[in-house]
């Protein structure tokens, strides 16, 4: 007698849930490494060498070879919203993972400028799949409850890829030669390895079963990941609510042309949540972080004048420093609030780059006597800067999109926050080297002035979402808010609004009592029927 088979290894409730978590955690891993491990590569000697890029003249292809992969991120986050809804969050997750296999072999055999861009096309275009889907696969297989805080830890993760990706190119550096580069860019392979042998036995999201018909398997799922039976009442209760959603999603749902129009439902103010959404990752680039990620070594050799080993060391030094303050911010993510920790992580951004700045400027005032001195002194506050962005524009502006758009427009806004993120990234990275070159100190007066403009900007139109449930931000727009809201004491408060909590207690006794109702009824029929019998 063949025995049956468990699905998931038997997991269920927690263990289940640690296991997804895991998957999506080592995609949002990967993408930390891919952002960090190219700027270990654009100043090997070997890699310059191999592609001809020695030289001032080359800047502008140098800049263009490391930006395109935004590009390519771009339009994979673009491919993820229509292939995401078709196949499925896992299989989606899967084909992200296959291109960016094809993509990490070309980038480590490249020989050539045109074969280089290709690869960094496909990787982008692998990583933009993956980067919009596994965050939305984590968060339809989450509790509301930890939602937050496994999305602000998958982000802190993120970081340890990028802060790995940083010590392998330090470690790397010693080797030299064409291993030097091309090993790291291999090393990508490892964690598409444990995607592949993750994904697949895991469970698909039971919102997307419901949404296309598979309600028995939906139905397994959820009980699953709850560790109940399947006719359990809660797991019962969280379908229907599901299935609700999915209806109403359906009957309500705005197609691209009528929103391009401003054609949107009387009272949802939904252009306003969708720029308020995409808004966040637009500030966290502008911001300057990808100054950073992607050329802090060479931001240290060019502007702070340090040596490629010196400047690889510091690097490396920063992301364990950016990691720590990431993880930090995860646990605050609901005692604080998202207005409080953009705003704090803001100000600790511009406060860095106005020193950065001004060190920068004596460092490159001709005959200063102590070049040398501010020169280092400026690397603090590089430092610092990560820290600051961890703590909170790190990973709010992958949260907040998914909270602050309506139920219709949740997939369409974290697309377009998603590809904000993208083509905004563009824009920062191909400009970073040619700033550097020609501006010299006053490229960094940019970013100090960027960061200034956000902080009025986030006082008074975010609205806190914090200790709120979805169906809270839907009913407070509702309501008509103000649009310049910080003096609004429901729209800044990070504690839960009474109004939204009594609410709820009517919603609750309503359902119960329906209940009671059903009940009632099933036992009368049952009567009924024992005494016809």
């Amino acid at each position: 007698m063949a025995l049956s088979r468990e699905p998931y290894f038997g997991l269920k409730g927690k263990w289940l849930t640690f296991w997804i978590t895991l998957a999506c955690a080592t995609d949002m891993t990967l993408f930390g490494y891919d952002q960090g491990v190219f700027s270990g590569v654009v100043i090997s000697k070997d890699y310059l060498d191999t592609h001809h890029l020695n030289g001032p003249e080359n800047t502008s292809t140098l800049s263009i070879i490391t930006s395109i992969y935004t590009i390519g991120c771009f339009f994979g986050a673009i491919t993820a919203f229509y292939i995401g809804e078709l196949i499925g969050r896992k299989k989606t997750v899967l084909v992200g993972t296959a291109i960016m296999s094809i993509g990490a072999i070309l980038q480590t055999s490249s020989f050539s400028v045109p074969h280089m861009i290709v690869a960094r096309i496909v990787t982008g275009i692998g990583n933009g799949i993956n980067t919009a889907t596994a965050p939305v696969w984590q968060t339809e297989t989450s509790k509301t409850h930890n939602r937050g805080l496994l999305v602000m830890l998958e982000m802190g993760l993120n970081i340890f890829g990028f802060s790995l990706s940083n010590w392998v190119n330090y470690g790397m550096s010693f080797v030299g030669g064409s291993l030097g580069w091309r090993l790291p860019l291999a090393l990508q392979l490892a964690f598409c390895i444990v995607l592949f042998a993750t994904i697949p036995w895991l469970p698909e999201s039971p919102r997307w079963l419901l949404a296309h018909g598979h309600e028995a398997e939906a139905s397994k799922i959820l009980a699953d990941l709850e560790d109940k039976p399947m006719d359990d009442p809660y797991v019962v209760a969280e379908r229907e609510e599901i299935i609700y959603s999915i209806e109403y999603e359906r009957q309500n749902a705005i197609n691209w042309g009528d929103l391009l129009r401003g054609r949107t439902k009387a009272g949802t103010k939904t252009i306003r949540r969708l720029i308020l959404g995409s808004g966040t990752q637009a500030m966290q680039q502008f911001g300057g972080i990808n100054i950073m990620s992607y050329y802090l070594p060479t931001v240290l050799i060019e502007s702070v004048k340090l040596d490629d080993s010196m400047a690889r060391l510091i690097a490396a030094c920063a992301s364990v420093a950016y990691l720590f303050a990431s993880l930090i911010a995860a646990p605050l993510v609901e005692k604080l609030g998202r207005r409080v920790m953009m705003m704090v992580s803001t100000v600790i951004q511009l406060f860095c780059f106005l020193l950065v700045t001004v060190l920068l400027s004596f460092a490159e005032q001709p005959g200063y006597a102590h070049t040398v001195e501010v020169s280092k002194a400026s690397v603090v506050w590089f430092v610092i800067y990560y820290m600051g962005f961890g703590l909170g524009m790190l990973g709010i502006p992958w949260l907040y999109p998914t909270e602050i758009n309506s139920l219709p427009m949740r997939t369409k806004g974290a697309a377009v926050a998603t590809m904000t993120n993208w083509i905004t990234n563009f824009i920062v990275v191909e400009v970073t080297p040619i700033g550097i070159q020609k501006l010299g100190w006053r490229f960094y007066i940019i970013w100090t002035v960027t960061n200034a403009l956000f902080l009025p900007i986030i006082w008074l139109f975010y609205p806190e979402t914090a200790n709120r449930s979805l169906e809270d931000l839907d009913a407070y727009y509702r309501d008509n808010p103000p649009l310049v809201l910080h003096k609004d004491r429901d729209s800044v408060s990070v504690s839960r609004p009474e109004r939204f909590i009594q609410a709820q207690g009517r919603d609750i006794e309503e359902a119960a009592e329906n209940l009671r109702r059903r009940g009632s009824v099933l036992v009368h029929d049952e009567g009924e029927k024992s005494l016809s019998d």
